[in-house]
């Protein structure tokens, strides 16, 4: 396996700290709000990692954190007149929710940043000792240049930076770069005791403190969005190092920027999609093929049109899923499909599985992956077509492998298509049967039936008008008869 890891700029070979097990820490939410898809993407990246590292053998030990104090909670606390830790509390229960719609698995653990301020305070104390920190007037700074090392993640030069993103620029740091361990208290706010007087951690601190807490140092991946990288993860590699004097992390993985139609996503140009707001009118495994066919460290255009595409793309997976199953049905006493094409698929079973590992172990590509899969779906349809008039059970076998790998090779993404997936009609389906086959009752699969036995009866009368209309009607709702020697079906067009 290899990676690309942040800190080197380049592909690595990938060898966790202690064979057969991994550590990975990924920063979570700062919750104040409902999830953003474009924090959804990097945490369903991370989903899929961690998935495919567990399906590989190894024993993943996985960590994200929930920032449950921070300006922004406090803001949009002040906003709405209530306490802090109700937002936080309200919108870390949502994030949960929001990844189990995703299908994102819950982390081995997910401590959050107030369950954790006494072992701050001990990580900033050990920081101040070793001449890396500094005390003034209540706040806690830490001091970049003492860590010749600052900028080494982000590849910039400490002499040409300036003061990131949460670092209020204050005449009592040394340094403009310095950032905040330690903020004194303000009033109204959030705060606990500590040896500098009352007070709360600045954003950075957390994330060292909980990661070399569950999962001691090295981490062997350190992950997030590719907008963290500065100045959260430099600020948390300096400050974890300096305190430690061990390395921090052994790879760096960060996640690439989602556009919405290839503009940034932002509130002020009115495309800032939440995550519920899209899983409100897509399926999960929808948003997830959307998401995956792009790899995690790539720009991913998302828009309606793409997602209405990786829906079609589902509903072909969904079509196999089906037809696999009713080949079980087929009869298996014909003299079957030639050798040389019924070993062609199980030679495709072979590849596919082998292709979907190269692609995953190179870098966790996904779309590469994925593509290996579809392969595999066209090759078996294709089969299936071609051959149901003569099955035998060699060819079932074939199918059956052909089923078995579709299935486990999805599931390690985190998409999952039911083995009993049945269709699911529109209600249009009564009105079109009530219209053409005097339907008179409520059921759309059963008006689908109706409509199917009304053309069976049309074609036999060489009523083509008839006949023509239930085919015609039908695939005005996205549907498609299929004429198998076993009978007429209909399958998602």
């Amino acid at each position: 396996m290899r990676v690309y890891s942040t800190l080197s700029k380049s592909k690595e070979e990938f060898i966790p700290t202690e064979a057969g097990r991994v550590s990975i820490y990924v920063c979570g939410p700062t919750v104040y709000g409902h999830v953003h898809i474009g924090n959804a993407r990097t945490f369903l990246s991370f989903d899929v990692i961690r998935r495919y590292l567990s399906w590989k053998g190894f024993e993943v030990a996985y960590v994200q954190n929930i920032t449950d104090i921070d300006d922004k909670i406090i803001n949009r606390a002040n906003e709405e007149g209530r306490p802090a830790s109700e937002v936080a509390a309200e919108y870390a229960e949502a994030f949960v929710s929001a990844m189990h719609q995703l299908g994102v698995e819950d982390p081995t653990v997910r401590p959050r940043a107030t369950e954790a301020i006494p072992q701050m305070i001990g990580m900033i104390e050990r920081l101040v000792a070793r001449g890396h920190a500094y005390v003034a007037h209540g706040d806690v700074y830490f001091s970049v240049r003492s860590f010749p090392a600052y900028g080494k993640l982000s590849g910039r030069d400490i002499d040409e930076m300036r003061s990131g993103a949460r670092v209020a620029l204050d005449e009592r740091k040394k340094d403009p770069l310095d950032f905040a361990l330690w903020k004194a208290a303000k009033p109204g706010e959030p705060h606990w005791p500590s040896p500098w007087g009352e007070g709360r951690p600045g954003w950075h601190i957390e994330c060292s403190v909980m990661s070399e807490d569950e999962l001691g140092l090295p981490l062997d991946i350190h992950g997030g969005g590719a907008d963290l990288v500065f100045p959260h993860h430099e600020n948390e590699l300096a400050q974890s190092e300096a305190a430690t004097g061990v390395q921090f992390a052994r790879y760096w993985l960060h996640g690439g920027m989602l556009q919405i139609d290839a503009e940034k996503m932002s509130k002020s140009l009115g495309n800032f999609l939440l995550l519920k707001d899209i899983l409100a009118k897509h399926e999960a495994p929808v948003v997830r093929l959307l998401m995956l066919q792009a790899h995690y460290r790539s720009p991913l255009d998302f828009s309606d049109a793409r997602l209405d595409e990786a829906g079609h793309a589902y509903q072909r997976l969904e079509n196999l899923a089906r037809n696999l199953r009713w080949a079980r049905s087929l009869p298996a006493e014909g003299a079957g499909a030639p050798a040389p094409e019924r070993e062609a698929v199980v030679a495709q079973v072979r590849s596919a599985r082998e292709k979907f590992e190269a692609e995953m172990d190179d870098d966790f590509n996904t779309a590469g992956a994925l593509a290996a899969v579809f392969e595999l779906a066209r090759a078996a349809n294709v089969f299936l077509s071609d051959h149901q008039s003569v099955f035998c059970a060699d060819d079932r076998e074939a199918l059956g492998q052909a089923k078995e790998a579709v299935v486990e090779l999805l599931g390690v993404l985190g998409i999952h298509i039911a083995e009993e997936a049945a269709l699911d009609y529109p209600p249009e389906c009564v009105a079109l049967a009530a219209r053409i086959a005097g339907y008179s009752g409520h059921d759309p699969a059963a008006a689908v039936d109706e409509l199917l036995a009304a053309r069976s009866a049309a074609r036999a009368a060489r009523d083509w008008e008839l006949a023509d209309a239930v085919r015609n009607g039908l695939s005005e709702l996205g549907f498609v008869i299929e004429d198998t020697p076993q009978g007429a079906r209909v399958v998602f067009g």
